[in-house]
């Protein structure tokens, strides 16, 4: 049963990543005027395959990849208006970087589902008012949303922590809403044995559907995460690199906490998966973007035989890194046979 839900879960992330990734390239591509030869999500034999306006769609056995084959990407196409050579720079540039945009669209997706329709966000209306608490003492009640602290406008719960846990031991000022009515309490914050800041004795009730709110913390969150990975660049917080095989073990352990978490893991591996992708390494998107860089300064076009040996050269090294960093996660989570 646990092998059945780590296939399952592996397949839902890495298909949604690969789907949107690809689905970046082919709307980027359509709208450009460029001819998509294939658009297929995995790698290996066709399961399934259907052929529409001169497209081939495919998905096959294996989930963990994808392309968006254009006209014009071999030597061996036929020149055409609408081969993806024939197209302006800035037009091949928004295709190539449409796929990494994409995935870093999907993250704030993902956030915003969870946050909008799942598991909603923490109110400035109380769900519970602790016995004994100043809130308590003062006449606070569950079920009373927060106004104002101090005449200051509470827009989130964020807003009330800050505000309350900034006076210990000062009085303060809170207006709230009940049922339908404005009443004001006055209460003095109780300082935290161990931090030191205000605390009230109040806890928030979580609502769903607020799309304002929603989006912005979906936002924010999407900004604390590329925050988190520029700490990881600039030195400032170690780095640990896992390959496929340690991805599929964490999603296995995820998912195994719930679907929130296995979409919040997918929401962090695709803000990944885009930023890695626009690196300028060969046999990447941003290895493509560096040439039409280097074609924009040279006023022509690379030749193509070169240009296809490099991007080959940097898929085989990419390839023997993937390989090494697979042989690392199986003896992370000893998986080898015999150790």
């Amino acid at each position: 049963m646990q092998t059945l839900t780590t296939a399952v879960s592996a397949i839902f992330v890495f298909g949604l990543l690969i789907l949107a990734h690809e689905l970046g390239h082919y709307l980027a591509a359509r709208l450009s005027g460029v001819r998509v030869l294939e658009l297929a999500i995995g790698f290996g034999p066709k399961l399934l395959g259907w052929r529409k306006n001169k497209t081939d769609y495919s998905l096959r056995i294996f989930p963990l990849g994808g392309f968006c084959r254009m006209l014009g990407e071999s030597p061996d196409d036929e020149p055409a208006p609408d081969s993806f050579t024939k197209k302006p720079l800035h037009l091949r540039a928004a295709v190539l970087a449409a796929g990494s945009l994409m995935n870093l669209l999907l993250a704030v997706t993902v956030f915003f589902v969870i946050f909008f329709f799942l598991m909603g966000l923490q109110s400035t209306r109380l769900e519970t008012v602790m016995p004994g608490s100043p809130a308590q003492r003062a006449g606070l009640a569950p079920g009373d949303q927060i106004v104002a602290i101090n005449g200051i406008k509470m827009n989130s719960w964020e807003d009330i922590v800050t505000e309350v846990s900034q006076k210990p031991g000062e009085e303060i000022t809170v207006v709230v809403k009940r049922n339908g009515e404005i009443k004001d309490f006055t209460l003095i914050p109780e300082p935290d044995p161990e931090s030191g800041r205000g605390l009230i004795g109040i806890t928030s009730a979580w609502e769903k559907y607020q799309f304002k709110a929603s989006l912005r913390t979906s936002l924010d969150s999407f900004a604390m995460v590329i925050r988190s990975m520029y700490q990881v660049i600039s030195g400032r917080a170690p780095l640990d690199v896992t390959g496929p095989v340690g991805i599929i073990m964490v999603v296995n352990e995820v998912a195994q906490t719930g679907f929130i978490n296995l979409l919040w893991l997918t929401g962090l591996i695709s803000i990944s998966l885009g930023l890695i992708n626009l690196l300028p390494l060969p046999a990447l998107d941003g290895g493509r973007l560096l040439f039409l860089l280097i074609e924009a300064l040279r006023g022509k076009p690379l030749d193509p035989e070169k240009e296809g040996f490099v991007h080959f050269v940097g898929f085989a090294l990419l390839l023997v890194l993937l390989l090494l960093v697979t042989y690392n996660d199986l003896i992370r989570w000893e998986i080898l046979p015999g150790r």
